[in-house]
Parts: C-alpha cells; structure tokens; sequence
C-alpha cells in the first residue's frame, strides 16, 4: 500500500443486496482498499433480510480491505432506508427485517393516512405521504400481523442504526434517515410522539438523533472487527443522503440513480411537504434537504425482460411504438403497491431489442415524471443530470435518459458514491469540514458530460397516455390482494 498523504477513513453502504466498505485517504479522497459482500433477500411478497448477515457482511467486506482498515481514525456507515430492524432485550433481532421494498404494509399505508388527516396533513406534519415503503407502516403491520413479536421488542432501528449500535454500543441514528420513517416531525426535528401513540410504539424503543457533524461514539470492545477501540464513529445516513454527501451536492442540481430502486433528488433549502406523495420529503445528512422521489422497479425490473427475452441488457433497439410498464414489484411512483407490468402495443413485427428499449422508456418515464416535483421552481433547467448508481455505467440506460429527458447528463466517474459519501462523513470529523465540502475537495462528481439531444415528448406522451388509460385495471391490482 502506497503511503496516505492524511488519517485513512472507512466508509460503509450497506444496501439491499450487498454491504461494501472503502477504505479512503481523508486528505486527497483516493480509494486505498475496498471490500464487498452479500446478502440475502427473501423472495415473494415478502422482502427480509436477518440483520446479522449485514454484521458478518461488514466483517467479510473489511478483512477484504486487509490492514487498511486497520489504521482507519474515523468510520461511518451508510444504508438502505426504510428497514424495519427489531431487537430484544439482548440487542438480537427478533425477527428478520422488513425491507423498503417490501410491500405488505399497503393496507397499513392507508389506513394511517386516512386516520392522521389525509395527504395533506402527512406531509405538513412528516415531509412525506408515508408508501408501503415507510417504516411506520411496516411498524403498524408487525403489530397487526405479529403481536407476540411486536410485544417483546426493547428497540426499534433502521438499518444503518443497527451496524453502527453494534460499533458503538450506543442507539442512535441521524435526520437524513430518520426522516424516511414516518415516526419524526420535518417541522421540529424531533420524534412525534402523537403520530408514535397512535401506532402504538414507546419512543423510549426509538435511537437518539444524532447532529450533522456530531460524533456519534467510538468503536468499543469485542466487536471482532480491525477497528482500534476508541475509532470515532460517525452518525451514519440514509443511502440517498449518502450518495448527495458523497457527490458533494450543491443545492438545485438534479441526481437521478439507478439502482434496485430508481430515484431522482436534489437538495434544496426549502423544507419540502409535497401532499400528492410522489415526492418525499426527506432531510438531508448536512442541515437541508433531500426532496425525493422513488421507483421501486428500475435495473433489476429492466435485467428481468432482458433475462425473459434472452437478450443481452445492452441489446436494445428504436422505432418501438411498444409501451412497457415494468413494475415487477409493484411500484411506488405512481403509488401502485400491488400492481403488475403491463405490455401494450405489440404487434407481429415488434422485436425482442424493442421490447427491452421499452422496459427502459417504462422505466425512466416514471423517474421524469417526478424530476421537476423535486427540483425547486428556481433550478437551472439545462443543468447537468447527474446520473449515478450501477445502471449509470450502462450505455442503454444513458441513452434513454438523455433522450426522455432533454438534458445534458454527467457521469461521475467515482464509483461507490454511497460509501464515499459515508467516508467523507467520517473524514469531516477529523477536519472540522462539512462533509459535503469534503466530497468537493475530493472533487467526486467529475466524470464526463453527453450533451442534451431534443426531448423525446412522442415516446413520453404515449407512455402517459397508457398509464392513464390502465390505471383502473393497475388499481384493481391493488384491491385485489
């Protein structure tokens, strides 16, 4: 290992489907070492993870980075948001956790927004309309469907709380993911203990919200991993809020990424409260916030038709006049949890590269509709889009992108934005920096630009038009489970 100019930081994401640590040098934001390992995802209608194998993940993923790791003064973990993690009084999970993208709690989902008021008072009062994605529906649902576990829980924790408590040893979380649960007012910061009796969970169970830039604890004994006890411990942050630290994010720029969900955000100064639901009012991991709006089925919805036409992801071809609603899932934007993808327009001389071209159309005309919903009315509309996440290094889907949406896109070259973002976290403690400003300094958002090519309003009006036009039978998706 070549010789660090600074301390060394360690940077986690741990996300649906695998957990990956950067070892970085907090001075110039060079990589030194990375590890990675996977997890397991229930499959069907259920979406659980044993929050244990994050913990052997993280193991797994930091001996990978050999003595690195080691000599690392600061560690912060980012995670996917949403996770529902229960443990007993032994701090073991009492049950699997119930994933963001798991969407049983729909009915549950419902119901609360129409016994706390409506949309409009959700979102006044949390940021957000809560999905079946949200924490406190998944909460409502463990109490309804499972008593007997939901009784003999002692703490209630997200994800990315959960690794950095058995760091730590201490409960705590931050305002960039605690603002994806439902259960914490956008308006006061702070827990809202009338919306948590009403659900009927003890905010005495929840973690301590811990400040941007606050050290969150030290690494204590016995954890089994190569962190010197006393290591500092950063607070830690939702995925989303992760990856804008790690792009060091200015507000009013537009980031769309591509994952196992798609979403597109920017971070603004204005706290968001939009009551339609499609975009969630989420704060940020600094002090602003982090309006967003999510898809559920994005690269593995698209990788699933290319797998059923037995086509390469790439094989994609134009002139479809195809339309493809690939919501596998379900999906989230629009706000159909139960429903299935939808094919229309075939014809005999429609191909299978036509079929894949329209699952990617399907797929980024839902994230389109939702971009200028995030972007404050203000925004520089010929800005670069920032395109991120796995499915950004694949030219089918950087092509579509710059077509539906009319927009210059830049490509960072830094891959990993989610760990890098959590390094820079760990990195601002040492230095006293904004950990945005970090990313900046590390200059993570370079990468090359495409120039903008006319929209393709043909493509997204008919897109709009079949959506419009199933929506009873997406609908009676819903009703009928």
């Amino acid at each position: 290992m070549s010789a660090a100019e600074g301390p060394l930081v360690v940077g986690v994401d741990t996300s649906t489907q695998s957990t990956k640590a950067l070892v970085v040098d907090a001075a110039t934001g060079r990589v030194v070492a990375s590890g990675q390992a996977p997890h397991t995802v229930s499959s069907g209608a259920a979406r659980e993870s044993d929050p244990r194998q994050w913990w052997d993940a993280l193991g797994e993923a930091l001996a990978q980075c050999g003595d690195a790791a080691r000599e690392a003064a600061a560690v912060s973990i980012g995670g996917q948001q949403h996770g529902l993690v229960t443990l007993d009084e032994q701090g073991e999970p009492v049950r699997p956790a119930l994933l963001w993208n798991d969407v049983r709690s729909a009915p549950q989902a419902r119901r609360l927004i129409d016994e706390l008021g409506g949309p409009k008072a959700w979102a006044e009062r949390t940021g957000s309309v809560p999905s079946a994605s949200f924490t406190v529906t998944k909460w409502a649902w463990l109490a309804e469907h499972e008593p007997d576990a939901a009784r003999v829980v002692r703490a209630v924790r997200l994800p990315h709380d959960y690794l950095t408590e058995r760091l730590t040893g201490e409960g705590t979380t931050d305002r960039g993911d605690v603002s994806g649960t439902g259960w914490w007012a956008s308006g006061t910061e702070a827990y809202d203990e009338g919306l948590l009796a009403r659900v009927g969970l003890d905010p005495a169970l929840l973690p301590r919200v811990v400040r941007p830039g606050e050290v969150a604890g030290t690494v204590r004994d016995g954890h089994g991993l190569p962190f010197s006890k006393g290591t500092l411990v950063a607070a830690g942050t939702g995925d989303n809020a992760a990856a804008a630290l790690g792009l060091g994010l200015r507000p009013g720029v537009p980031v769309m990424s591509l994952g196992t969900s798609g979403t597109v955000y920017a971070v603004s100064q204005h706290r968001p409260a939009d009551p339609t639901g499609t975009v969630a009012g989420f704060a940020d991991a600094r002090g602003d916030w982090l309006p967003l709006a999510c898809t559920l089925n994005c690269t593995l919805a698209v990788d699933r038709v290319a797998a059923l036409l037995n086509l390469d992801r790439e094989a994609v071809e134009p002139g479809t006049s195809t339309t493809l609603l690939p919501f596998l899932d379900g999906e989230r934007t629009p706000n159909l949890p139960h429903s299935s993808g939808l094919l229309y327009g075939l014809r005999h001389d429609t191909t299978a590269g036509q079929l894949l071209q329209a699952a990617y159309d399907g797929a980024v005309h839902s994230l389109l509709g939702a971009l200028d919903l995030v972007l404050d009315a203000d925004a520089d509309p010929s800005a670069p889009l920032l395109l991120i996440g796995g499915g950004a290094r694949g030219a089918a889907w950087q092509q579509t992108v710059r077509r539906l949406s009319g927009r210059p896109v830049q490509i960072p070259e830094a891959r990993e934005l989610v760990a890098l973002g959590a390094a820079a976290q760990a990195a601002g403690l040492l230095t006293g920096e904004d950990a945005a400003a970090v990313a900046r300094r590390w200059n993570t958002a370079a990468g090359p630009v495409l120039e903008a090519v006319e929209r393709d309003e043909a493509t997204l009006n008919r897109i709009t038009g079949v959506l419009s036009d199933a929506a009873p039978l997406l609908e009676r998706d819903a009703t009928a489970h």
